[in-house]
């Protein structure tokens, strides 16, 4: 049989088998992951999560925040674990990363403890993955069940973060398409930006909207003159101490609530990409459904992290075990 004969059918198998294993990633990750190889992960990660709320009730909302910046620069896989070498500035370096991701040691915890267990099963990405949900239940949130079998990344670089991760200064248009890139429609964009309801942020990232807003006007017309009053007491003008933080929701800065949608229907949204929702008639109508009904949002909120948390995973061979959160295996 000549060649030619041969060329469609293969063509065909190998179109076949590229769909399968591009459909694959996905159904990898499987709820109970480690049921059998390391029974107790997640009540050792759970466990980890209670022990570092109690130190610090804010370590919650760092480890929500921190497996969203690590989903979205090269997906879940970890990367921003990884401290920096001479030779190379990791994710945790970059400007939107340092000084304000924090909860790392939450993370070292529940890696020992499970290398204890059952060594080199458990990646650190599965362990974020596993602590945000835990950060948003202890808080008040809904649980939801996480999806296993990531693994980690080795590569981390500080020159990927800002390319990938929203700036609090993005409008409603910018933050639609940034969330857009990576699969997610408005409306699921306006839920996620609701992980602002709990947390703190550093005066440098709104301080524009106090004191250098444009040319015509130093402060945010927009921003509730009280608020605006208030936040300038915590944040002076021309201060660089980078300790200076604030609530993102005064009312329940611990809570995972829709204190946050209540604060932006006030004109008391912290960031530029918060008030900006109001601004679009799409999502200032999702703004309103998420404060008039919070357990609505509660539930959107626990589908999109669940979403989030399967965003370009690395699974079956590919990436590593790390042994050590913070250093790719030699």
């Amino acid at each position: 049989m000549s060649s030619k004969k041969l060329s469609r059918p293969c063509l065909v198998c190998w179109v076949v088998v590229f769909l399968f294993c591009n459909q694959s990633v996905h159904s990898q990750l499987e709820v109970g992951f480690y049921r059998s190889s390391c029974k107790m992960a997640e009540f050792i990660v759970k466990s980890a999560v209670r022990d570092g709320f109690n130190k610090d009730r804010g370590v919650a909302a760092g480890l929500v925040r921190m497996h969203f910046h690590d989903c979205f620069v090269r997906g879940c896989d970890a990367s921003v674990l990884l401290d920096s070498t001479t030779s190379n500035k990791a994710e945790k370096d970059s400007p939107a990363n340092n000084p304000s991701l924090r909860g790392f040691e939450v993370i070292d915890n529940a890696k020992a403890r499970l290398e204890t267990e059952c060594k080199g099963i458990v990646s650190c990405a599965d362990i974020l993955a596993f602590a945000a949900r835990d950060s948003i239940e202890i808080t008040g949130g809904f649980g939801y069940d996480v999806p296993a079998g990531r693994r980690d990344g080795t590569v981390s670089l500080a020159s990927e973060v800002l390319t990938n991760l929203p700036p609090p200064t993005f409008n409603v248009d910018q933050l639609t398409q940034n969330f857009a890139n990576k699969g997610f429609s408005q409306e699921e964009m306006v839920t996620l930006s609701g992980g602002h309801t709990i947390g703190r942020s550093h005066c440098t990232s709104f301080s524009n909207r106090l004191y250098n807003f444009n040319g015509t006007t130093s402060q945010d017309p927009i921003l509730d003159a009280t608020y605006a009053t208030s936040l300038k007491q915590m944040c002076p003008q021309g201060s660089t101490d980078p300790s200076l933080v604030v609530p993102m929701n005064p009312g329940s800065p611990a809570t995972t609530d829709a204190g946050y949608y209540l604060d932006i229907l006030a004109n008391r949204g912290l960031f530029t990409s918060d008030q900006t929702l109001l601004t679009n008639a799409a999502t200032a109508t999702q703004v309103n459904i998420n404060a008039r009904n919070s357990m609505l949002w509660k539930r959107k909120f626990a589908a999109a992290m669940q979403k989030m948390g399967k965003l370009d995973v690395l699974t079956g061979n590919a990436g590593e075990i790390r042994a050590d959160c913070r250093v790719i295996n030699s």
